[in-house]
C-alpha cells in the first residue's frame, strides 16, 4: 500500500510538472497573444498585464518545487491550489461572464470550455487525493487537508476578487482595455455602391437614405431587403442665398435641406419636389438633428465667447431659440476642443448623442434638454490633446494635425455606438491596421459594454438600429447584422 502510495504520490508530481512546465513555456513562446487573451478574458481584463507575468512565474515556480523530493509536497499543494482557481475560473466564465470566451490555446485547445472544466476538476481531484494518500498517519493527512482547504480557498477567493475588481474597473473606470464581444455580427453584405462623399440622411424602417455633398439637392433611398433604389431631386428656391454647405436629413416622412451659414431650414414631403420654407433668420448653426417636423437640436456658436455651444430650436415655442451653454465644457479655445458630432438617438424621440471629437467623453440628451447625461469613453484622453493658434482676424486654426478620439458615434436605445481611431491595451497593431473598432455604451447603465471590429479600412459615417449597423466606407455601404439585438 505504501509502494502503491508512493508511485500515485510521484506520478501526479511528474504530471503536473508535465502540465505546467508546457504551459509556461507555450506562454512565454507566444506572450504577445498570451496577454492578448488575457486582456480578452470577461473575467480579468483589467488586470492582464500583471496576471500575464504573474501565471507564467506561478507555474515555473510549482515545477521547480515538483522536481526535488524535499518541495514535492509544496508543490502539490501549489498545483492543487492553482488548479483550482482555474476551474472555479472557467465556472464563472460559463455561468457569470457576458459572454463565452473562444477557448484556451496551449496543450488543451481542442478542448471545449466545459471539456476544460471536468479537466480542470479532475486534476483537483487527482491533486488531493495524491497527498492525502501518501500519508501515513491520520494526524498528518488532517494537517494536509487543512492545508490544501486554506490554498484552494484563497486561490478561489483571489479569482473571485479580481473578478469582481476587473468587472468594475473594466465597465465603470477602464484603462483602456477594450473587450471585444465574440461574433457579434455576421458577415457583412453589400447593400450598394454610391458617390463619394455620400453620407447617410436618414432611416424609416427597412429604407435608408443617401444625401451627396457633391450633388445636394439630389438624395436617394435604399430598401435594405431588396436594395432596390429611387432617386430624389429637390427644387428649393435657391436665388436669394449663397450656401456653401447644403446637406439633408431625412426624418419620417419629410426631407429638410439646410446649410447652416444661412439661417434658414426647408423642408418637404419626400414625394415632394418643391419644400417650403419653415425656419428663417432664427439662427445661425454647423449642425442639425432633427427631434421632429418641429423641433431641431443645433450646434451653434455664442454671440458673446464665440464658443461651440448646443442649441434647440422649436417652431412652436417663443423663444423659438434657445442656447444650452453650461452642456458643452470648455477646455482650450471653445472650438477645437469642444468639436464634436451631433446625431440623432433613432431609439429615443427626440433624443440626441453629441460625441467629442478629440476627448474621452460623450453626452446623451433627452428632447427638453433636461436630463444631460456625460459619460466617459474608454481611452485616457480626458483633455483634448490639440494645439491652436489666433490669427488676426479672429480665426482659430488648428496649429498641428492631432488624431480624432471618437471618429463616429451613432445611437439606438440606450446604446451608443462609437467608431475609435486609438489602438487599446493588448491589441495587435496588425489587426488593428486593417479594421475599424466600434466601441459600444450602455447610458442607463453609464458602463462600457464591449467592443467589435468591422472589416472597412476607413468609415465615413455609420448607423445603427435594434439588429444591424450600417458603414458608409468611400463608395460602398455595408450591413453588419448583429447576432443579438441592441436593446
Amino acid at each position: 500500500m505504501k509502494n502503491l502510495s508512493l508511485i500515485a504520490y510521484n506520478t501526479a508530481a511528474y504530471f503536473f510538472i508535465l502540465l505546467f512546465f508546457y504551459a509556461s513555456i507555450s506562454k512565454i513562446l507566444d506572450f504577445e497573444n498570451f496577454q492578448v487573451q488575457i486582456g480578452q478574458s470577461p473575467l480579468l481584463s483589467a488586470y492582464a498585464g500583471i496576471i500575464s507575468y504573474s501565471v507564467i512565474i506561478i507555474e515555473l515556480l510549482i515545477v521547480v518545487c515538483l522536481c526535488f523530493p524535499s518541495s514535492r509536497l509544496l508543490g502539490l499543494y501549489a498545483s492543487t491550489a492553482l488548479m483550482s482557481a482555474f476551474t472555479v475560473y472557467i465556472y464563472l466564465i460559463l455561468n457569470y461572464s457576458d459572454f463565452v470566451p473562444c477557448s484556451c490555446g496551449g496543450i488543451l485547445e481542442k478542448l471545449g470550455w466545459k471539456e476544460h472544466l471536468i479537466f480542470n476538476a479532475v486534476c483537483v481531484v487527482a491533486g488531493i487525493s495524491a497527498v492525502l494518500w501518501y500519508q501515513p498517519e491520520k494526524r498528518l493527512r488532517i494537517r494536509s487537508a487543512g492545508i490544501l482547504t486554506g490554498s484552494c480557498i484563497t486561490a478561489v477567493g483571489a479569482v473571485i476578487l479580481l473578478f469582481i475588481s476587473s468587472e468594475y474597473i473594466i465597465k465603470k473606470e477602464n484603462n483602456f482595455t477594450r473587450r471585444f464581444l465574440p461574433n457579434i455580427i455576421l458577415e457583412p453584405e453589400l447593400i450598394s455602391s454610391v458617390e463619394k462623399d455620400s453620407y447617410f440622411a436618414g432611416i424609416n424602417k427597412d429604407v435608408i437614405y443617401i444625401g451627396y455633398r457633391k450633388t445636394p439637392l439630389f438624395f436617394s433611398s435604399i430598401n435594405l431587403k431588396t436594395h432596390s433604389v429611387s432617386k430624389y431631386r429637390i427644387y428649393p428656391d435657391l436665388e436669394k442665398y449663397s450656401f456653401r454647405n447644403l446637406r439633408i436629413a431625412v426624418h419620417g416622412s419629410f426631407y429638410y435641406l439646410f446649410d447652416g451659414t444661412v439661417p434658414i431650414i426647408y423642408r418637404g414631403k419626400i414625394s415632394q419636389s418643391k419644400p417650403d420654407v419653415i425656419s428663417y433668420g432664427n439662427g445661425y448653426f454647423s449642425q442639425l438633428a432633427v427631434l421632429d417636423s418641429t423641433q431641431f437640436a443645433l450646434r451653434t456658436q455664442s454671440s458673446k465667447t464665440h464658443a461651440f455651444t448646443l442649441a434647440k430650436l422649436d417652431l412652436r415655442q417663443k423663444p423659438i431659440l434657445t442656447l444650452y451653454p453650461e452642456v458643452l465644457e470648455q477646455q482650450l479655445d471653445g472650438i477645437f476642443d469642444l468639436d464634436g458630432q451631433l446625431v440623432v438617438n433613432r431609439g429615443f424621440p427626440g433624443g440626441t448623442i453629441y460625441a467629442y471629437s478629440y476627448r474621452n467623453q460623450f453626452i446623451a440628451i433627452n428632447d427638453q434638454f433636461r436630463i444631460i447625461l456625460y459619460q466617459q469613453t474608454i481611452d485616457q484622453n480626458k483633455k483634448a490633446d490639440i494645439q491652436t493658434i489666433r490669427l488676426s482676424n479672429g480665426d482659430h486654426k488648428m496649429k498641428a494635425p492631432t488624431v480624432k478620439v471618437n471618429a463616429g458615434v451613432a445611437a439606438f436605445k440606450n446604446c451608443v455606438f462609437i467608431v475609435s481611431e486609438l489602438r487599446g491595451r493588448y491589441e495587435p497593431v496588425t489587426i488593428h491596421r486593417n479594421r475599424k473598432t466600434i466601441d459600444v455604451y450602455n447610458t442607463l447603465l453609464k458602463e462600457y459594454v464591449g467592443s467589435f471590429y468591422i472589416p472597412e479600412k476607413t468609415i465615413s459615417d455609420v448607423l445603427v438600429t435594434n439588429d444591424r449597423i450600417l458603414v458608409l466606407s468611400d463608395d460602398a455601404i455595408t450591413q453588419h447584422q448583429f447576432r443579438k439585438p441592441f436593446d
